[in-house]
């Protein structure tokens, strides 16, 4: 059964999103801060329906020039299960709250876990994408 963490409460000035951590998890965050970045997953619940589910084949939109791909193709939030998956920095930790930036959410946005960037496990510096994925802003 999936369980929701947390939520984003809101975004602040110059980028910073704060996310609010569900007291049953707070413990879960002890040593969090010792990072710099993290890894945020969480659930696109505005585009959480039938319709939005079943979508298949995207042009994304944020890269200019790219072609019809299958949506595992792309970062499109329209996908069977609408998981995000976003690095961020780690700005603050107070008790339950991060402050984090570059969180590409809404408010009220469900937060599905947490997970600190290492960038000896989670950087593939030879990595290959096709030309029109380096196009466009981070995704």
């Amino acid at each position: 059964m999936l369980r929701f963490i947390g939520v984003v409460e809101h975004a602040e000035e110059k980028g910073v999103a704060r996310i609010r951590i569900f007291d049953e998890f707070r413990d879960g965050l002890e040593g969090l801060d010792t990072y710099s970045h993290v890894i945020v997953l969480y659930w696109f619940h505005l585009r959480d329906t039938e319709e939005e589910r079943n979508v298949l084949k995207v042009v994304p939109r944020r890269h200019p020039g790219a072609p019809e791909v299958g949506v595992f193709t792309s970062r499109s939030p329209s996908r069977p299960n609408p998981i995000g998956l976003c690095v961020t920095e780690l700005v603050r930790l107070e008790g339950n709250m991060l402050s984090v930036k570059g969180l590409d959410a809404f408010d009220g946005t469900p937060i599905l876990d947490i997970k600190p960037y290492n960038p000896r496990a989670d950087s593939v510096p030879d990595a290959v994408v096709p030309p029109w994925a380096l196009r466009g802003p981070k995704t």
